[in-house]
């Protein structure tokens, strides 16, 4: 008996001096949480609760224009003071605990104003930190990405600034109960320094605060996280403008193509029209349905007006060609005649060039060739001795003089109009704009 006693005796005191079986505190032992009530905020009933914000902006990741917001990545900072978590500590250090620790205590109701999505990224496990000091300092830090609204304002669009800004407040408590800040003023808000985006520029970043009220319950604090996009305009220069300024300079070959060429001309005012009418409708396709004008809108109507009037101007040459036509007919008495009908037909569909003074003597050469030969082969023969055939003979050393003779004086004005008046459309547009 004496022996099992000694034996247990000395079993005792081997344990009571093996570290590595004394059982720690608890994290809930440690902080008391067992003993307060953490449903309500620090200093319940007294003055508010100061709870300071930093923000580091890890990424933009996205901007949409159709949707009109923004996705970011952010670190989200709070920092309070709760003396019901303070701890003895002989080192005065501090205490660092994951996200299971969170449920139980209090923590700032922060939420973002006008938030689409948002989420707390969770791999490997859920990116929070939470950080307590001996004398009840609390750090509390989340990895976010939130789609946030920001209402962009189109109407210098593509050569546009967007001001966008994520905003943050408490949801439960008013400035009575919780005052939101900055914790360290300005320097409260930092970003990573390789931040870049397709599409736009980023200005600046920059750390505001206010209030917002609510008629049911109160002011609160706001805080605001201001940022400025201002668009690239290279990738619309080279998809928008620069086709489209292209379209309406190939429209002004029509004007120096003879007028009697009905299908060259209408075809290359057709296939203008349809492009500069594919580009707006790319254009419109990739923007929000806003009910305004936008700067993009402004330059492609108008290239798309001068190439229509490109046309235009056109049908006004056929149309005054084909009276002068008819004028001079009428003038030689062939107003109604076969000969007169032909010319007439021939200008107007086949696409040939006619002059006026090449037919006007048909009944004089006719008469002559009935004199000698059969008609058709004194038709045949003669055509020869004609000032067409001998036109025929040198078009090739004579177009530019041709060109040039018998074109239409609205294209003569056209050459010079078209071009000087687009000239001074793109000098006005780029200089209001830019």
């Amino acid at each position: 008996f004496v022996c099992l006693f000694l034996n247990s005796k000395r079993e005792i005191k081997m344990r009571k001096f093996d570290s590595t079986k004394i059982w720690p505190l608890k994290s809930e032992q440690l902080l008391h949480i067992q003993d307060h009530d953490f449903a309500l905020r620090p200093g319940f009933g007294g003055s508010p609760i100061p709870v300071g914000i930093d923000v580091q902006v890890e990424s933009i990741d996205s901007i949409s224009e159709v949707d009109m917001d923004f996705t970011m990545t952010l670190y989200l900072r709070h920092y309070w003071k709760d003396e019901r978590l303070s701890f003895r500590s002989n080192k005065n250090t501090s205490m660092t605990f994951d996200g299971r620790l969170i449920k139980k205590i209090w923590v700032p109701d922060v939420f973002f104003v006008h938030s689409k999505r948002s989420f707390i990224h969770d791999t490997t496990v859920e990116n929070i930190m939470l950080r307590v000091y001996p004398d009840g300092n609390v750090l509390f830090s989340l990895r976010i990405t939130v789609s946030a609204m920001c209402f962009m304002d189109f109407s210098r669009f593509p050569l546009d600034t967007q001001n966008c800004s994520l905003e943050l407040e408490s949801y439960a408590y008013n400035e009575d109960d919780l005052m939101l800040y900055w914790k360290h003023g300005n320097k409260s808000l930092s970003t990573d320094e390789h931040i870049s985006l397709s599409q736009f520029f980023i200005e600046e970043f920059s750390a505001s605060s206010g209030l917002a009220f609510y008629s049911s319950t109160g002011w609160y604090n706001r805080l605001f996280i201001n940022f400025a996009l201002r668009r690239h305009i290279f990738f619309f220069l080279l998809q928008t403008y620069f086709p489209a300024m292209l379209m309406v300079m190939l429209s002004w070959v029509s004007f120096w193509i003879d007028r009697r060429a009905v299908p060259a001309r209408v075809s290359l005012g057709i296939t203008t029209v349809l492009t500069m009418s594919t580009i707006m409708t790319g254009v419109s396709a990739s923007m929000p349905q806003v009910s305004y004008i936008k700067a993009v809108d402004v330059y492609l109507w108008t290239s798309f007006l001068f190439v229509f009037l490109s046309v235009i101007e056109y049908a006004a040459v056929n149309y005054l060609t084909t009276i002068e036509e008819r004028k001079e007919l009428k003038k030689r008495g062939k107003a109604s005649g076969m000969y007169s009908m032909d010319a007439v037909q021939a200008m107007a569909f086949d696409g040939c060039f006619h002059d006026t003074d090449v037919d006007m003597d048909l009944p004089s050469f006719s008469d002559r060739c009935e004199e000698h030969e059969p008609r058709a082969r004194a038709a045949s023969v003669c055509n020869l001795d004609t000032p067409r055939g001998k036109r025929k003979r040198s078009l090739k050393g004579n177009v530019g003089r041709i060109i040039l003779q018998n074109n239409h004086v609205i294209d003569t004005y056209s050459r010079i109009i078209f071009p000087s008046v687009y000239i001074l459309f793109n000098f006005f547009y780029w200089g209001l704009y830019i």
